[in-house]
Parts: C-alpha cells; structure tokens; sequence
C-alpha cells in the first residue's frame, strides 16, 4: 500500500493549505512534481481558462456556506455570461429535471433537456444480451449519453448540467459534451442519490465496502 497519497499526508491542512509547502513529505507533489504544477499554472494565462478559474472562486468566496449547489450553478453561468444551457438527465430523475428548468429558466436562462434514453436505441446494439438486461423479455433502450452530448453541443447550449447519469455513462457525455460541463446530480440509487453517505458509514452499515474481495 503506497504512502504516497496526499490522503495519508499528516501535515496536508499545513503545507497545501498555507505557502508552507517545504514541510510537505519528500513525495509532497509540491516538491516532487512542481514542473507539472507551474505548467498548470502557466495555463492559467489563457483567458477563456482564466476567466473559468477566477468566477469559480467568486462563487466560492461569495457563496461559501450560503449557496447551494442549485444556486452555484446560477451563478456561475451568470458571471461567465451563458444564456442557454443544457441538462443531460437521466430518465429516472426526469421530474427532478422538469424542477430545475423552471428554476433556471425563472432565474433568466433558456435550458435544452434531454433525457438519457433519446432515441429509443436498442441495447442489442451496444451487444447487450437479452439476459444481461434490466427488465428481460423485450426492448429495452440504452442509455445513450453520447447522443445527448452531440444534441446538446448541435444546439448550442453553453454550459451543461448532469443530472444522475449513470457511472461511465457520465464519463462518456464529458468526452463528447464540447462546453463545460458541471454535476448537479450524481446517480446511486440504492442511497437517494447521495453517494458520500457510503462512506460516511463504511465504518458501519457499510463497513463490506473496507473489506478485500
């Protein structure tokens, strides 16, 4: 098991949080991988990036404590100056998604939705075997995150909201989502949608997830 995780570091609220970064460990990224940290900063000097970095932290600083991530959203895409933007929702949580329209499109935006299943593909496409479906016995369509990222980028949309598509399905919309992209909704539907609650009890009703398979 490696140490050189900054998780295990025992002075990381020290040295990353202050300009102490030569009390960090012999592996602190901060000493080990600074050409790789200054080239990141570097790239800051992009304005389209340092525009992006510096609202970030407006609404950091101004809504710490106070804003949910609801509100974040609104204000982020306010101080980048987006007027239209995209949700990719999964279909389960499609009432959840007619809300947030109605929230952003009060607050002055216009909003394209598209749900995960747009299309209706087969999922015998993707090679899904009958048995390895859901609900067996008869068409079941497949999540399509791609099409929803190609429609939301035809249409123009400037900034993009997930809203609980599922693990790798996600990862698949940001590779072809072409504007930013940020996550309201994370998908676990076995804890409403709150997957940190996993680890809140992994010491407890979930204490299976520490053990080795």
């Amino acid at each position: 098991m490696s140490d050189k995780l900054q998780c295990r570091c025992t002075i990381l609220e020290a040295a990353c949080r202050t300009d102490r970064r030569e009390d960090g460990p012999s592996w602190c990224p901060g000493k080990t991988r600074f050409e790789a940290i200054q080239r990141a900063a570097d790239t800051y000097a992009d304005p389209e990036l340092l525009s992006i970095a510096r609202n970030s932290a407006l609404v950091e600083s101004e809504g710490y404590m106070r804003w949910t991530r609801v509100e974040e959203i609104v204000q982020f895409a306010r101080k980048m100056g987006f007027r239209k933007l995209g949700i990719a929702t999964c279909i389960g949580l499609i009432n959840e998604t007619r809300t947030l329209t109605r929230i952003l499109e009060a607050k002055g935006f216009e909003v394209v939705a598209l749900c995960c299943k747009a299309g209706s593909v087969p999922k015998e496409v993707i090679g899904i075997k009958d048995e390895e479906k859901v609900n067996p016995g008869g068409h079941e369509s497949m999540c399509n995150p791609i099409a929803q990222a190609e429609i939301l980028n035809q249409e123009g949309c400037e900034f993009n909201i997930m809203v609980g598509l599922c693990v790798g399905h996600d990862s698949l919309f940001l590779r072809y989502s072409k504007p930013l992209t940020t996550v309201l909704v994370v998908k676990d539907r076995v804890l409403c949608h709150n997957p940190v609650a996993a680890i809140y009890n992994s010491n407890a009703y979930y204490r299976r997830l520490q053990r080795p398979d």
